[in-house]
Order: structure tokens, then sequence, then C-alpha cells
């Protein structure tokens, strides 16, 4: 269970998360909906550790995370796939998933989880060899969730994976993120898609200018005339 309490957050005197709590539950999808620049970002850096907040609390299954280092957090298996993919776009595509396993010091199971980024991500595997920043945007999103895999997320944090892709390569996406829940990973949902965010999500909730205004399961928000007035065209 990975739970926020009462974050408050302040850029340069901007006070960007005001008193945020969520609670993400082992086994489940969690989704953060809301408009550009209402702090869905600055929460995942949050819990990453790449920001520091003012006040509040995080917790994974009860350890304090705020004094744990960004880098102590991935052997944890707390892993982000950032926003706009963060490839090293000069490097292969097989070296970019080694540096995913970088923590780790098992061969064999490196190799084993290679082979299942390659069954996954067909993809990746046909095009081991070639530069990463020369794939298609699909191509890349799918090689930032593959690094990601290889260091063996226990909490998978994903932030805005169908941004800029075309809507078949969007539901791909959201099939692998469903498909990825199935075997045991958690999974908080960052996204601007609404209607695909909730479509999956098991809980959701809805982040405005920094505040969490809103939140109810996934299909319940869905129905809700506010929601579908704010976000889903309706």
């Amino acid at each position: 269970m990975l739970k926020i309490d009462n974050i408050n957050l302040y850029y340069d005197g901007i006070h960007a998360l005001k008193g945020v709590s969520l609670e993400v539950p082992e086994g489940k999808i969690i989704s953060l909906i809301g408009a550009n620049g209402a702090g869905k970002t600055s929460t995942l850096r949050t819990i990453s550790g790449l920001n520091k907040p003012k006040t509040g609390s995080i917790t994974y299954n009860d350890q304090d995370l705020l004094k744990v280092s960004p880098e102590k957090l991935v052997n944890m298996g707390i892993i982000q796939v950032p926003e706009g993919r963060r490839i090293f776009a000069p490097m292969s595509v097989y070296e970019n998933l080694e540096l995913g396993a970088y923590l780790r010091k098992d061969k064999a199971g490196i190799e084993k989880d290679l082979q299942n980024v390659f069954k996954r991500f067909p993809r990746l595997e046909e095009r081991k060899k070639q530069t990463a920043g020369t794939l298609s945007g699909g191509e890349q999103q799918m090689l930032a969730m593959g690094r990601a895999l290889m260091a063996q997320p226990k909490v998978l944090l994903l932030d805005e994976p169908s941004m800029g892709l075309a809507p078949i390569l969007v539901r791909e996406i959201f099939d692998i993120i469903k498909e990825l829940n199935s075997i045991g990973i958690t999974i908080l949902l960052v996204e601007q898609n609404a209607k695909m965010a909730l479509s999956i999500a098991d809980y959701a909730y809805v982040l405005e200018t920094g505040k969490i205004v809103l939140e109810g399961k996934g299909k319940d928000l869905a129905d809700s005339d506010e929601i579908q007035k704010a976000y889903l065209g309706g």
C-alpha cells in the first residue's frame, strides 16, 4: 500500500500541491486525472523523491519514503515512467533496456526479464540494435515501459503514457497497462486522457490547481455529470 497524506509542495513560493492525499492499494490501478498544470506530474515527482514537500507524509507498506533517496526507491520496486518517455536517444534499444536493470546483479533473472519484455513488445526485439531516438513515438513509449519493467517494479508510476500517440496506439498502451496489472504490478496512472484512464481504473482522483476535488471508483467518475462536462466532452 502506497499512501500519500496531506502533501504540500511549493515551487519558488508557488503552492503547487495543496494538501494532496491519496491511496494506492496493492494490485490495483489508480488513476489521477486533471487538466494541464493541475499538479499531476508534481505528485508523481514527489512520490519518486524528486520533489521535497514542505509538509505531509508518503509511506509504502508503512515505510517513510520521504527519508529514502530516489535511487533506493528503485531498489524497493517503485519505478516511474516519466512524461515524454525520457529514453536515452543516442543509445540502442537494447542498451536502454540494460540500463533499466542497472541496479540488479542477477544475470539469469535479467536475461529472463529481457526476453519477457521482447515477448510483450515484439517491435523492441525487432529494433533492439536500432538507435532509440529513431523509434516512433509509440515505440519510444513501449521502450520506456520496457525499461521500467527491467527494474522489476512492484509499483509503476506512469506519467502521461498516451501523450502524443495516435488513438490506435493509445488503446494498445492501455491494453498493456491492464496486462501489467494482471500480473501483479500496482499502477498509479497520471493521464490527461480521462476517458481511457477512468475506463481501466479501480479508483480515481481528480486534481484541480493542486487540490484533490473529487474521488471515486473509475466507473462512477466516468458516469458522473461533473466529469462528463469537465473532461469527457459530455
